[in-house]
Parts: structure tokens; sequence; C-alpha cells
């Protein structure tokens, strides 16, 4: 059984029914670093909302990878939701970034509880409106941004959620998450360290210069 007083606090505007719904089906997982913990094609059985760490997001075309968004604490996949709700397989992979400790809910209960107890549609809206604003703007970064730019912002934005001014992370990585080739990320990697706004060490440590 969860903790009643941390249920509370995860989930404040809900029931008290809903909370014991969820307190008796769900269950509470810490899954290691770089697990993969969804499969493209994977049928979903639970909706995982992040208490700690943080979960990446892809989608795979072809050969390509590409990094849609991340989840972080007090976050769900409002596309493993949607999968889940309409009983399809899974157009997205998700792998931990971090040591990631997540609430499981089940998927069927889910569908249940969102009949039964409205209140947890709010949950599910929010993440919505989030994730398309997040999708949007990866659209926009493809789209309108150069790739250096989009190369900066992503390295930013991975400090900023490991909340640190290093990373220790491959130019293969970087690749694959920006759906573009290794070579091209070692040139535009040295290119934003000519201009001083990165730093690399030969340990694959980057440290970010400009903010």
């Amino acid at each position: 059984m969860i903790d009643e007083k941390f249920l509370t606090g995860l989930f404040p505007s809900y029931s008290a029914a809903l909370l014991g719904e969820i307190n008796e089906n769900a269950v509470i997982k810490t899954i290691p670093e770089n697990t993969e913990i969804l499969r493209e094609g994977q049928y979903i059985k639970v909706i995982p909302l992040v208490i700690s760490g943080l979960i990446k997001v892809f989608t795979r075309y072809e050969d390509k990878e590409l990094l849609l968004y991340y989840i972080e604490p007090r976050e769900s996949c409002i596309m493993s939701f949607s999968a889940g709700l309409r009983n399809e397989p899974s157009k997205i992979y998700a792998v931990t970034e971090e040591s990631t400790t997540a609430l499981l809910l089940p998927i069927d209960k889910v569908v249940h509880w969102t009949k039964q107890y409205p209140d947890i549609n709010v949950l599910f809206f929010q993440q919505f409106n989030l994730r398309y604003s997040d999708l949007l703007d990866t659209i926009n970064q493809l789209i309108f941004n150069q790739l250096d730019k989009r190369l900066l912002d992503y390295l930013v934005k991975r400090t900023s959620l490991s909340r640190s001014d290093s990373l220790k992370i491959s130019h293969r990585q970087i690749a694959s998450e920006l759906g573009t080739a290794r070579e091209v990320i070692s040139r535009l990697m040295k290119k934003l360290e000519q201009e001083g706004k990165v730093r690399q060490q030969n340990n694959n440590i980057i440290e970010i210069q400009a903010r």
C-alpha cells in the first residue's frame, strides 16, 4: 500500500474515493537509468507518473530517432495515455535518463477512473496542453532553426534538467536525440566551442559557457 499522505500531496484535488482506488491498484517503482520502459509497438499496460528522475520520449522513422520531450517529476506521458485508451500499440518509445521513481497506474483502471472520477481527467488535460506545446516547439526548431541553434538549445535544456553547468554525454548520443549524424554534431560542437559557447573535455564532459 502507498502512504496516504504521500498520495494526497501528489493529488491534492482528488476525492478520497479516487485516492483509495489509486492506493489499492497503483504501485511505486524505481527504475534504473538508461532503461527502456516502453517500446515502439508495445501495448500500454501502465501509465507512469514521474515522482523523481527523468524520462525521455522518442519517435523513430526508418533508421532515424528524434527526441520529442522529457517527462519530469509530477508529469506523465500523454501519448502512452492516448494509446492505452484506444488499446493501440505505442508509436513512441521511452527511456529513463537517470534513476527514476514513478507511480505506475494500470491502464485498465485509468480507463474506468476517467468515467467514474472526472477529476482525474484534469491531470491528462494538463499533460495534453504541456506536450502539445513541447511538440510545437520541436516542430518549430526543426523547421525554422539552424541545427547549431537547436544543438545549443538542447544542451542548455539538458543542463537545466540536470541542475548542472556540465553534461557527460557523447556526440553520438546527442546526434541520436537530435535525429542527425555524429559527424555533424562533432563539427557543430567544434564551432560552438570556437565561439566560446561550450567547452569540451576528453571524457565526454561538455560545459555550457553561454546561457
